[in-house]
């Protein structure tokens, strides 16, 4: 079955009961069981429910995987990762990274002696060099949050695959509908199904995929014993969203691109940073490893700081607020937002300057989201 297709009908069996051709959302904290031990296939809802069964196997069909675990949140699925882990061992991640994602390794679990260290991931060379300190896995985000970097996901996976390392791929701004990081050769795939999975700013969620069915139940491990599930409802509420993935990330990909060209074209606009333009320094192995280029543009204007986030807070259409990935538009300065747990100079490092503005395009009507664009820029 095709994308759209599986999106629809994979873990939305109608209900057996009533015939309900939505399945309905178990709200339930326990399960009886017909003897000691002796159970239909739940006990407790922290361990599993059906609406977790139900949202698993669909998500593993659309990232082309067998094994799926669903999480509280992105986080959540990162803190199951971690879990695999023990004193000493070393992560490798990509420099660019998620301001949370970066402070859960360096500011809570660096107290348990996990060894963390980001890279250039784009820089193939310094990605063989680094294989010799034997990390346990390489984190990479492509594209990343905020500056749409892109790793080139086959490259690095060949290279980690030669010193026995594996390799995880936050896959959240691509989406499953434009990119599957384990058909690329990636060991595990990760989302914040918060975003364009869940795509509608009404839930939070987190997900791991694998072909590995070891990790599989140490990911379910990990949920069960942290306590990181996500509610029934909040995975009924994901099923439901999935249904429209397809349809969403045309529209995201297809508004953002004539976003990015309009701000190319812009003089007030110093820089943009989008994948599907041919200026994009990756543009060529986004073409290889995507099938379309989502829908976040990054953008550097050419005023100082007080304007930018003058211009930024004139926004109609586009709300000022963190998070991304949702039917809505939204804007993010992320140097004082989702990337203020980056310090500065950590920061300025990898180019991520103060006036660095993330566009999360919407699927309204683009000639709206233009005129809301041009209205600000001519305020400035």
């Amino acid at each position: 079955m095709k994308f759209s297709t599986k999106a629809i009908h994979n873990g939305q069996k109608p209900d057996a009961t009533s015939g309900a051709i939505i399945p309905p959302i178990y709200m339930t904290s326990t399960y009886v069981q017909e003897s000691p031990g002796n159970t239909k296939g739940y006990d407790y809802t922290r361990a599993g429910n059906p609406n977790f069964t139900n949202l698993e196997e669909a998500l593993a069909s659309l990232e082309e995987g067998k094994y799926a675990t669903i999480f509280s949140s992105g986080l959540g699925a990162i803190t199951a990762l971690i879990s695999t882990l023990k004193s000493g061992d070393k992560v490798l991640a990509t420099n660019d990274l998620y301001g949370g994602t970066y402070r859960i390794f360096t500011r809570v679990f660096s107290q348990f002696n996990i060894q963390f260290e980001t890279i250039n991931t784009q820089d193939l060379k310094e990605v063989e060099m680094k294989m010799s300190e034997k990390p346990k896995f390489i984190l990479i985000e492509s594209p990343t949050n905020p500056l749409l970097n892109i790793s080139d996901i086959a490259a690095i996976s060949t290279i980690a695959k030669k010193h026995g390392v594996m390799v995880v791929v936050d896959n959240t701004f691509a989406s499953s509908y434009f990119q599957n990081p384990l058909l690329l050769g990636a060991d595990v795939v990760m989302h914040s199904t918060t975003k364009y999975i869940g795509g509608h700013s009404d839930t939070i969620g987190g997900l791991l995929v694998t072909n590995d069915l070891e990790l599989k139940q140490k990911f379910d491990f990990g949920r069960m014993a942290i306590g990181l599930n996500p509610s029934p409802f909040d995975a009924w509420l994901t099923s439901r969203s999935i249904k429209t993935l397809g349809v969403r990330m045309e529209r995201h990909a297809e508004n953002a691109m004539k976003v990015a060209e309009f701000f190319e074209q812009h003089p007030k606009v110093k820089k943009v940073f989008y994948p599907g333009l041919k200026s994009h320094p990756n543009h060529e192995i986004a073409m290889k490893q995507m099938k379309g280029f989502s829908g976040i543009v990054s953008v550097e204007f050419n005023c100082d700081l007080e304007t930018t986030k003058k211009l930024i807070s004139s926004l109609h259409i586009f709300s000022l607020a963190e998070s991304l990935g949702g039917v809505e538009s939204l804007v993010d300065h992320p140097a004082s937002m989702t990337h203020a747990s980056i310090p500065k100079a950590e920061r300025e490092k990898i180019g991520l300057a103060d006036g660095l503005v993330r566009f999360s395009v919407g699927i309204e009507n683009i000639e709206d989201i233009i005129a809301d664009i041009e209205n600000a820029l001519a305020k400035i």
